[in-house]
């Protein structure tokens, strides 16, 4: 695979789960766990901030990490068990790639902007 941004890399994923060995919501959620702890051991940024960037855009904080902020995301109307529905699992998956294209937009975007100074 060629150098590309981390979103493309992402969108990569997201059109070919099963080359990356996702077949299931738990399976993305550790390739994400596993991404950020290898980028975070060779100086990368990971997915710093990403937890707190999915609370302000929940608009309320709880004791979960960042997969359940994006649970409370995808499924406003609650969810008594982290066993989900197939049907939940899918709206789930499809939000956290949405989800984080955002984030990666924007942190590409502050990192820009960082590099091009005051104006």
């Amino acid at each position: 695979m060629k150098a590309c941004s981390e979103r493309e890399y992402f969108a990569f994923v997201a059109e070919r789960p099963l080359m990356f060995g996702i077949r299931c919501l738990s399976d993305l959620e550790s390739f994400l766990i596993g991404y950020d702890e290898h980028a975070l051991r060779h100086g990368g940024p990971g997915l710093d901030g990403w937890r707190d960037w999915l609370v302000a855009r929940r608009g309320k904080d709880c004791n979960h990490g960042w997969t359940g902020q994006v649970r409370h995301l995808a499924l406003p109307e609650g969810w008594a068990s982290w066993d989900i529905t197939a049907e939940q699992e899918a709206r789930v998956s499809k939000l956290l790639f949405t989800l984080l294209d955002e984030f990666l937009a924007e942190t590409e975007a502050d990192e820009r902007d960082e590099k091009a100074g005051p104006r």
